[in-house]
């Protein structure tokens, strides 16, 4: 079976009975479609530039943060654990295209910035990754992708509102 096909996990509901939940659909919809973007856009991190999506998410943030991040600061932006931080940081650092300095403050803390090959490679890796979600959306349209970004912002405030009350444990 291809790629797409066993990122679809809509197949759950698909022959169910026509009663089903209109927020099930959504969510499986919402999900197939951040599998198999995801899926493409690991792909081509791997084969064009040998690195994996979690790298270059580690990447972007240090980009936005010149003066760089702490790990457990790195870890709480990617919403991963320490150790995962840990590890990306030092398959990085190997590679050079990170440098970890000691905090100004506590020299026991490290602090994590690009190199200056770090950032040359991000600048080409987040071209390319544009140019990626461009080709990948471009059925949609400006104004239809629009529409739906503000639709999910519903999406997303629902969720977060069932958090807060404590109903999305």
């Amino acid at each position: 079976m291809s790629a797409l096909h066993t990122a679809d996990v809509e197949a759950i509901v698909r022959h169910g009975p026509a009663g089903h939940k209109a927020e099930l659909r959504l969510w499986l919809r919402l999900l197939s479609c951040t599998n198999l973007v995801t899926t493409a856009i690991r792909r081509r991190f791997r084969s064009e530039f040998g690195v994996t999506l979690p790298q270059f998410d580690l990447m972007a943030q240090l980009h936005r943060e010149p003066a760089g991040l702490r790990l457990g600061e790195l870890s709480a932006r990617m919403m991963v654990t320490n150790g995962n931080i840990t590890g990306l940081v030092t398959r990085l650092a190997a590679e050079r295209l990170v440098r970890r300095n000691a905090a100004p403050d506590d020299g026991r803390v490290a602090v994590v910035v690009l190199t200056s090959a770090g950032a040359r490679l991000f600048a080409r890796m987040a071209r390319a990754h544009e140019s990626w979600i461009a080709d990948l959306f471009a059925k949609v349209g400006r104004r239809r992708a629009t529409a739906l970004t503000n639709d999910l912002r519903l999406v997303k405030d629902s969720v977060r509102g069932a958090i807060v009350a404590g109903s999305g444990r």
